[in-house]
């Protein structure tokens, strides 16, 4: 039989979701957990992967067992055994050929830029310095969806069969002194959303135009993108499938 689990982690203590030989990872964590718990060695398969000190506020995989135990019961013992930066919100039974990767509609994340030094958020949003032009920074998502292949946002040396990518949404917020990007799309490439909102802080900075950002992106080179923002700013936030599979 096949589960579903729905689970949060702040990413700050993990190098990333998946399992790494020399670092820790939420996965490696949580294939223990579940294979101590259900005496049995448990592989899981995740939506995902995130980088390191990437958080999630939400992410589900999927993992197989002939076992009967009641869910409830499991997710309580997980949120017991689990370390208090990893949280199970829910477990439940989906048809076999179900997959937490490949069946994904949609995955959105948003990004947070601190515009003043708040001790509170330091590990959890980018603090950033200098002015930003918002507005500007907003006709630059707009730019997104004319384009489908985003291969100057995606890390070298990656396994990807294409570079393509469908952008449902993207736009900016001011919340008091935070800028928060929001972004929808139904895959990401590896550093993906780090690279854009790098490259779009360059045109809130008046360091390169929303002409030479259309020039960025048909470039299809990485060099031609911004840096890279830090992990610790940037949270997987919401994941959807087909109804069959999460009502």
């Amino acid at each position: 039989m096949r589960y579903f689990i729905e689970l949060s982690y702040n990413g700050k203590a993990y190098h990333g979701w998946q399992n790494q030989p020399n670092a820790i990872s939420v996965q490696e964590v949580l294939e223990k957990a579940l294979s101590t718990l259900l005496r049995e060695s448990i592989e899981i398969v995740g939506a995902g992967r995130t980088d390191a000190g990437v958080h999630a506020k939400q992410m589900f995989a999927h993992f197989d067992t002939n076992d009967e135990f009641s869910l409830e019961d499991l997710i309580y013992k997980l949120n017991s055994f689990l370390p208090k930066d990893v949280a199970i919100q829910n477990i439940f039974e989906v048809p076999n050929d179900a997959h937490a990767r490949f069946d994904a509609i949609s995955r959105s994340y948003i990004y947070r830029i601190s515009l003043t030094k708040n001790v509170f958020d330091y590990d959890y949003s980018y603090n950033f310095k200098l002015p930003l032009d918002f507005h500007a920074m907003n006709k630059a998502c707009k730019v997104l969806f004319e384009y489908e292949d985003f291969k100057c946002f995606s890390r070298s040396n990656t396994d990807v069969k294409t570079y393509n990518c469908e952008i449902m949404s993207a736009e900016w917020k001011q919340e008091q002194n935070m800028l928060v990007f929001s972004i929808t799309a139904n895959r990401f490439l590896r550093n993906m959303v780090r690279a854009i909102v790098g490259t779009m802080i360059d045109i809130g900075l008046g360091k390169i135009s929303i002409e030479q950002f259309h020039d960025i992106i048909k470039s299809k080179d990485r060099t031609n993108a911004g840096a890279s923002v830090p992990g610790h700013g940037l949270y997987l936030t919401n994941i959807t499938y087909p109804n069959h599979i999460v009502k």
